[in-house]
């Protein structure tokens, strides 16, 4: 059985989640015996099994390589999707729905909304993705597989320690993650708060703007950037008095998943993601741009952090792997 990995945006552009999540998953599928190669699109000798595509394909790339005998797993994240009002879904889904059935399929295949049904498989990072698969794209059931990411070991074998004065929030430093409220938030509730990652661009003038935050507030904001030791990592969630996600839209936060492992208490988004993988584990914040109102939760969570319960704990890459290596045996044992 040999898969080969294929994903649209260039590792070179765009770092993140879904880059961690190819490269570990492909580490550990390897690690249990499945061969895996990245497409090579130049290469016109290249074989294959099952075609995994990390994003949503064009239903013209699903119908030519169906036809070249490939099985197609997709896993595409519905972080603005699954991040929505659910009157905004619902109007979302009406526009799908009547575009599909009054407009040629040369005018709705950008889109690529067939490819979700197309597919062989759909690979979903949590229950709510996969309930959207199924309602917004009338997926079949029998299509869609829930597989969680996983953690690495170096996160669930990490020792306890003390906890520090610190709260972390590991993202990269974007509009999308909200890194500048959460720190006006931390300064006005005077919570010591400690961001790791760093922006896409220099430039980027967001990322400019928390800068100037933490330089006028280091008493209450820290940076020093990105730290790249998973071990060093594991100690600082460690060392957390708890770990803080406001972000607007998530899929299943890496982060979130590492800091589970070490036990920090979580704060996070009030958002269906949060609730499905975590329900009363973490702590919760409404999505707002009212500074104050996020301070106020800010500070509740700082103070009742030591009390939290812990959050459950991630499976590893290897138990995520295994579950996608049935998927992949599934589709092998079946026509289509």
């Amino acid at each position: 059985m040999k898969i080969l990995f294929d994903h649209p945006d260039p590792f070179l552009l765009m770092h993140g989640g879904f880059q961690i999540q190819i490269e570990q998953t492909r580490s550990a599928l390897e690690s249990i015996g499945v061969e895996i190669e990245y497409l090579r699109w130049w290469d016109a000798a290249q074989r294959g099994d099952i075609l995994h595509y990390f994003g949503r394909p064009r239903p013209a790339y699903v119908q030519f390589a169906q036809q070249k005998g490939l099985k197609i797993v997709m896993s595409q994240l519905l972080t603005g999707l699954g991040s929505r009002t659910a009157w905004r879904r619902r109007v979302q889904k009406a526009v799908i729905q009547t575009s599909e059935k009054f407009l040629p399929a040369m005018v709705t295949a950008p889109f690529g909304w067939e490819a979700y049904r197309a597919v062989d498989a759909s690979i979903s990072l949590t229950p709510w993705e996969a309930h959207l698969m199924r309602d917004m794209f009338s997926v079949p059931a029998e299509k869609v597989h829930v597989v969680p990411n996983g953690v690495e070991a170096v996160f669930l074998e990490s020792r306890p320690t003390p906890r520090g004065p610190w709260l972390v929030c590991t993202a990269t430093i974007t509009e999308r993650k909200r890194v500048v409220e959460l720190a006006q938030a931390a300064v006005a509730a005077q919570t010591p708060l400690w961001v790791i990652g760093k922006a896409y661009g220099e430039s980027d003038a967001y990322a400019q703007r928390f800068l100037e935050i933490a330089r006028q507030h280091p008493k209450f904001v820290r940076y020093e950037g990105p730290i790249q030791d998973r071990t060093k990592m594991a100690v600082v969630y460690r060392e957390a008095r708890g770990f803080a996600l406001l972000s607007t839209m998530e899929s299943l936060s890496l982060s979130a998943l590492e800091a589970a492992a070490c036990e920090a208490p979580l704060l996070l988004s009030d958002l269906p993601w949060a609730r499905t993988v975590f329900k009363g584990n973490a702590a919760y914040c409404p999505v707002t741009s009212d500074v104050s109102r996020a301070a106020t939760v800010l500070r509740k969570f700082y103070d009742a952090a030591p009390n939290l319960p812990v959050p459950p704990k991630p499976m590893t890459w290897v138990e995520a792997a295994r579950q996608l290596k049935s998927v992949y045996e599934g589709l092998l044992k079946t026509s289509r």
